[in-house]
């Protein structure tokens, strides 16, 4: 998956909406005013820079992930228990990117009053 197809789907949730609050070049995605997704490129250590992005997460899955996909790190800047940095590299399926990005968008509407919550779930099953 490459940022613009990561872009596209996370734009895609119900009520989605992407700020630049930590200045041009960093995409936070929010729902309901709550981020559950950013997306960047971002320079790294060998020289050549790299499209990454954080997804909230379940704390025992994000240990998982980290365990099982090399490209999947210690959320960067963000509470490490909870965020995992995706490295969009290649080296996970699509369908996994996916289900991640889906993870985190679930929780944050979780966290949401129930009304609100069973408004993005109907359109969100509509899609």
């Amino acid at each position: 998956m490459d940022q613009t197809q990561a872009h596209n789907y996370l734009l895609n949730k119900p009520q989605t909406k992407v700020e630049q609050p930590f200045g041009e070049g960093v995409d936070v995605y929010k729902v309901a005013g709550k981020m559950f997704a950013t997306l960047t490129l971002r320079a790294i250590d060998d020289g050549e820079p790299m499209w990454q992005m954080n997804l909230k997460c379940d704390p025992d899955e994000a240990q998982a992930l980290r365990d099982i996909f090399s490209a999947v790190l210690p959320g960067y800047h963000m509470d490490k228990r909870l965020w995992n940095t995706i490295m969009l590299d290649g080296s996970i399926p699509k369908g996994e990117v996916e289900r991640m990005m889906d993870n985190s968008y679930l929780l944050v509407v979780a966290k949401l009053t129930k009304a609100k919550q069973q408004e993005l779930l109907t359109q969100l099953e509509q899609r």
